[in-house]
């Protein structure tokens, strides 16, 4: 019996010597996956704070300086979603008489039309660096956030 404990006894050091880098690369994937996933949500956020900013009536749904910069304060952590591609759109949207909404045809002459509602839809792009290079996966990866509301006062 102690001949086959001593023949054993490196073969569990040689085993973690394998599994080991496969392990640390499994955790290390799991943290780029929550970065990822963190980001993203970041960017739903910001652009929902945007679009929260001009709903609040007609003046904000046209102030797209203030939409913009509402959307920027709140995703003050999203780092790279202004520089190396990423951009904010701001849309105004208007629905007239229960149709489906598309963009507002704006100067209206005398006035919108009647039973217009007015949206404002926020699109936030950017793009995720990931620590690390894995083969097969690229090392930037676009993000995005989007968000539509319905102006309040109108």
């Amino acid at each position: 019996m102690r001949r086959f404990l001593r023949s054993c006894s490196g073969s569990s050091l040689v085993e973690l010597a394998f599994a080991l880098p496969v392990l640390a690369f499994l955790i290390v994937g799991l943290i780029e996956i929550g970065r990822f996933e963190y980001f993203s949500i970041l960017a739903a956020n910001a652009a929902r704070a945007g679009a929260q900013y001009g709903a609040q009536n007609l003046l904000t749904a046209y102030d797209n300086a203030g939409i913009t910069s509402a959307a920027v304060q709140d995703g003050a952590n999203l780092s790279n979603w202004t520089t190396s591609g990423g951009k904010i759109t701001v849309n105004q949207l208007c629905a007239v008489g229960g149709t489906a909404p598309s963009t507002c045809a704006t100067p209206w002459g005398s006035g919108p039309p009647q039973n217009t509602i007015y949206y404002v839809q926020v699109q936030i792009t950017g793009v995720f660096t990931s620590l690390l290079n894995y083969p097969g996966i690229p090392n930037r990866i676009p993000i995005s956030g989007s968000s539509t509301m319905r102006v309040a006062i109108q």
